[in-house]
């Protein structure tokens, strides 16, 4: 087994803190990586504090990982030693049943096994995530980050950029479309540059206008503050593809209003109720309410192909792991834009 360095919470109400794992021997179909950086997913802080249940500790947060290949496998041909690798939500699944054959990984019938508070496919041992030194995947799981790439912003790709970029294929995103995009965090931000350089016209929508200069730098032709009821009446009808990435208590009713006839809404995020839906804010102009979860391996090499040739990585605050607990808080107060991203370095010094 490997000794590695890391960072975990003990318990939900326990500050994250220097800890020790183990893992595994690469096998001959295995990547090691050495991690350089992992980015600070808000999902991170609601698993470490147990705020969604089923967690398991101690837990080593992290599936925005992004490093250099150490060692590999007698079997591996994608990737060389000195490669920069990364791992997103999921380590493995079954290999074998339909989502799993469609490339659509993340909906494995028997449950995929997701990089940390979860485990490995033997349902026995734990995963642990990328607040650590290194990890070893198997190369199916592993993605290339492409030449070109900042490694630090393109670590949160992992996860808030593959939750964006899904969503926009699948309701293909082109030149001309109208693109709202609910909340402007570090899902939001991602949605807008995506949005923005696939030719759709953006608009966001925020509750605070103080992220107006930040949206326009970003790629949105628009701003409008949703506390004001008079921007539902201004924008009805307005948009072909809503992407709402807010997790707090909103009205979903209002904003399908925004919604042009055949137009979709598409939850990313994760409020913590929910949310009653009109039959009727659906039936009057054939709107669609969808839902959206991160995307398979082909997709997220896809997406980071995309985004090496388009330029875009995500927007970070790079930190030491020491201020992991207080990134957290500054998470949860929205003080942050729009990603953390940890120096892995400073776990080894």
């Amino acid at each position: 087994m490997l000794k590695t360095p890391a960072y975990a919470a003990a318990s939900a109400k326990s500050p994250l803190a220097p800890y020790s794992i183990e893992r595994r021997q690469p096998g001959p179909n295995d990547v090691l990586i050495d991690i350089l950086y992992c980015g600070v997913c808000h999902s991170d802080i609601h698993q470490a504090r147990g705020e969604w249940g089923q967690s398991s500790f101690p837990m080593v947060p992290g599936h925005e990982i992004v490093g250099r290949v150490k060692q590999v496998g007698e079997r591996v041909g994608k990737f060389k030693v000195g490669d920069l690798a990364g791992v997103g939500c999921f380590v493995d699944s079954c290999r074998e049943c339909d989502p799993c054959r469609r490339g659509l990984e993340q909906f494995c019938e028997k449950g995929a096994a997701f990089t940390y508070n979860s485990t490995e496919m033997d349902r026995r041992t734990p995963t642990y995530g990328g607040y650590s030194t290194q990890i070893v995947v198997a190369e199916r799981y592993t993605l290339k980050i492409p030449a070109g790439l900042d490694p630090a912003g393109a670590a949160p790709l992992l996860c808030a950029g593959i939750t964006t970029y899904s969503p926009l294929r699948q309701w293909n995103c082109k030149k001309g479309d109208r693109v709202a995009v609910v909340g402007l965090g570090g899902l939001g931000h991602m949605a807008v540059k995506l949005a923005a350089s696939m030719g759709a016209e953006v608009t966001v929508l925020s509750t605070s206008r103080s992220k107006e200069a930040d949206a326009r730098r970003l790629g949105a032709q628009a701003f409008e503050i949703t506390k004001d009821e008079a921007t539902f009446r201004k924008l009805a009808k307005r948009f072909d593809l809503i992407i709402d990435t807010v997790s707090a208590p909103h009205d979903y009713n209002k904003y399908l209003g925004l919604l042009r006839p055949q137009g979709a809404m598409v939850i990313v995020g994760v409020p913590p109720e929910p949310t009653p839906v009109a039959a009727f804010s659906l039936i009057a102009g054939n709107r669609r309410l969808a839902g959206s979860a991160i995307g398979g391996i082909p997709e997220t090499q896809e997406m980071l192909d995309y985004c090496a040739r388009n330029k875009i990585v995500s927007d970070i605050e790079i930190i030491p792991v020491q201020k992991i607990n207080e990134a957290y808080e500054r998470t949860i107060r929205g003080d942050v834009r729009y990603r953390f991203v940890i120096d892995i370095g400073s776990l080894k010094q």
